[in-house]
């Protein structure tokens, strides 16, 4: 099985390969830093190949998946990881450059790579679409404003794919985790502000990137005939709260 991931030299894109890999499935692992990707490529050998791109580059997207390799050339299945959130301002407050590259990778990176390889998984009538969502798409908070405008377009997006490719057996899952300690999400959120980063996770048991790789595993090694729609995690300490009221100091 190939196996393209998007966003894989960090996070849950590299925890995915490596289990992939361990069971023998070869993976394409696209992202913007190269060097990192050749010293995942040391540690996994030949079946994990390194290529470089930026999916908010999307007149690009089209030619670097022509120019795979022969035997990397077949994606039987896309996992569109890459994605970031910048900033918890809240809307007035936001920088508009932050929010253009949110929607420049979120949305229409992830469209342009999926528009890409669909096509020959319908020729095939074989293959699987992961996008990696985010509870964000569903559930509002302060500051989550365009991020969580562009997980809900993650979300709806895979949930038309799955209405158009009724008769086919191409499967789609949009994977909407909630809170994820210990990779590089936050640490980009805030800035390259570390200590800023870490104060999100403080104090309770968040879920890890391996945890989220594991859960994609189980996804991608499900029977053909099922699909997932969607999937939403969150570790035990996180859950839902009740509607803010911002009250009155005279009342």
């Amino acid at each position: 099985m190939n196996v393209l991931i998007t966003g894989a030299s960090a996070g849950f894109g590299k925890a995915l390969a490596e289990r992939l890999v361990a069971k023998g499935h070869r993976v394409i692992g696209c992202a913007r830093r190269l060097d990192k990707l050749n010293a995942i490529q040391d540690k996994l050998g030949n079946l994990f190949l390194p290529v470089e791109m930026d999916v908010s580059d999307t007149a690009s997207i089209a030619q670097i998946i022509a120019d795979l390799p022969n035997d990397f050339k077949q994606i039987d299945v896309l996992v569109n990881n890459a994605g970031l959130a910048l900033g918890t301002e809240p809307a007035q407050d936001t920088d508009l450059g932050d929010w253009m590259q949110m929607v420049d990778t979120n949305v229409k990176g992830l469209m342009a790579l999926t528009h890409a390889v669909l096509p020959a998984m319908v020729a095939r009538n074989s293959g699987y679409i992961i996008n990696l969502g985010s509870i964000a798409g569903s559930w509002p908070y302060y500051g989550g404003n365009v991020y969580g405008a562009t997980k809900a377009f993650v979300q709806q997006f895979s949930l038309n794919l799955r209405a158009d490719l009724i008769g086919t057996q191409v499967r789609v899952t949009n994977l909407e985790p909630g809170n994820v300690g210990g990779t590089e999400f936050s640490t980009v959120r805030y800035d390259g502000d570390e200590q800023k980063a870490a104060q999100v996770y403080a104090g309770f048991k968040t879920m890890s990137g391996e945890d989220v790789g594991d859960i994609l595993l189980w996804l991608i090694e499900l029977p053909a005939h099922i699909n997932v729609n969607r999937m939403e995690v969150m570790p035990v300490a996180q859950t839902y709260n009740g509607l803010t009221i911002a009250k009155d100091d005279e009342t």
